[in-house]
């Protein structure tokens, strides 16, 4: 799948991947995923992208992103918006797409293979228009979970579909390991905001 000749990098949708692995019953250990893709190619940038809830006394997901600045990962955050939608549910929005997308095609120009590590079927059209330059472009998530976690035309359209349960040795954190509970957001909305408009 890759060659260690190529310029790769990672793209982290961390809404996504937290509920993938989630759904696996893993954690994913930040450190072995760097060291596993460094020896599969020469890893020239990894990137995680997440929503951040504003004026939260405590947001359990500040340790995981403080710790992933500091250790070879680019940290995309936004403010999510909080809305109350016409039946007057409180909603919250936090989609990364668009800074994620920007961001891979600013890539394009200097890498030769993107990984993307989301199930995401509204990035079917951004690995199209990566492939149109000539990139590769690797999808991690899974079909192992009923329903599947990947959007069929991403699967599809992908260079490579990695299946992120078949890295579990590789990049998953061993259980004795496991820290407090790190969440990116609220979980339960996560489903929700990606979908939402705001």
């Amino acid at each position: 799948m890759f060659d260690q000749r190529e310029k790769i990098a990672l793209l982290i949708d961390g809404a996504n991947l937290y509920a993938t692995s989630k759904a696996l019953g893993f954690d994913i250990d930040y450190r072995r995923m760097l060291k596993h893709f460094g020896k599969q190619a020469y890893l020239l940038r990894a990137y995680y992208y997440t929503a951040l809830i504003e004026d939260q006394e405590y947001s359990s997901i500040r340790p995981l992103i403080d710790w992933l600045d500091y250790n070879g990962y680019r940290v995309v955050t936004k403010a999510t918006k909080e809305f109350t939608d016409s039946t007057g549910r409180r909603k919250v929005k936090g989609n990364m797409d668009i800074e994620l997308a920007v961001d891979a095609l600013e890539l394009a120009t200097t890498v030769d293979h993107l990984v993307l590590f989301s199930g995401d079927g509204d990035f079917r059209y951004l690995v199209e228009a990566l492939q149109r330059r000539g990139r590769k472009v690797s999808v991690v998530s899974t079909v192992s979970t009923q329903p599947s976690m990947i959007a069929d035309d991403l699967r599809r359209q992908a260079d490579h579909f990695v299946d992120i349960a078949s890295l579990k040795t590789q990049i998953g954190r061993d259980p004795s390991e496991r820290p407090e509970r790190l969440v990116p957001m609220d979980e339960e909305d996560v489903d929700e905001f990606e979908d939402e408009e705001y």
